[in-house]
């Protein structure tokens, strides 16, 4: 059997993260379907702005989350009496605190994802969900991979006979 492998690309940026889920499951099927197949996850990088955005985040949510518990201590050495809307905040800490840390989580969450599944045989595309705009189904995955490798393993039969 000729030596063949195929690398599944799949953008993973926090666990559960619904997109990993089709991808070991597509991992899992071809794996059983070809045996000895080496598949490999990988992620697929954000772009550059998401990046630094997906940095940036953070850094705000914590400022927020700072700036509710000591607001009282921050404004004033700043030189400026406390907006109306800080004491709407304050007045539920807990509750605010909650959704600036959910609501941070979903932001950075969303900016370090690509939305890529991008599978590669012997190094060379198959599909790209970047480029159909779509999943692949197990049926089309698979007979994809198939006709890659058994022109694979004919290439490799012509070059030792």
């Amino acid at each position: 059997m000729a030596s063949a492998s195929a690398t599944l690309s799949a953008l993973t940026s926090a666990p559960p993260v619904p997109t990993k889920v089709p991808a070991i499951a597509m991992k899992n099927m071809l794996e059983n379907q070809f045996p000895g197949i080496n598949i490999m996850l990988s992620n697929y990088p954000p772009s550059p702005p998401k990046r630094l955005l997906g940095k940036l985040a953070p850094v705000v949510q914590v400022g927020a989350i700072a700036l509710i518990v000591a607001g009282d201590q921050i404004f004033p050495k700043l030189g400026i009496w406390p907006p109306p809307w800080y004491y709407t905040l304050r007045a539920n800490r807990f509750g605010t605190i909650s959704a600036i840390w959910l609501f941070g989580n979903f932001v950075q969450s969303f900016l370090q994802s690509s939305g890529a599944f991008e599978v590669y045989v012997d190094g060379e595309l198959v599909f790209s969900k970047l480029n159909e705009q779509r999943f692949p189904g197990e049926i089309e995955l698979r007979d994809l991979v198939g006709k890659r490798l058994t022109s694979s393993r004919i290439a490799d039969a012509n070059l030792w006979f």
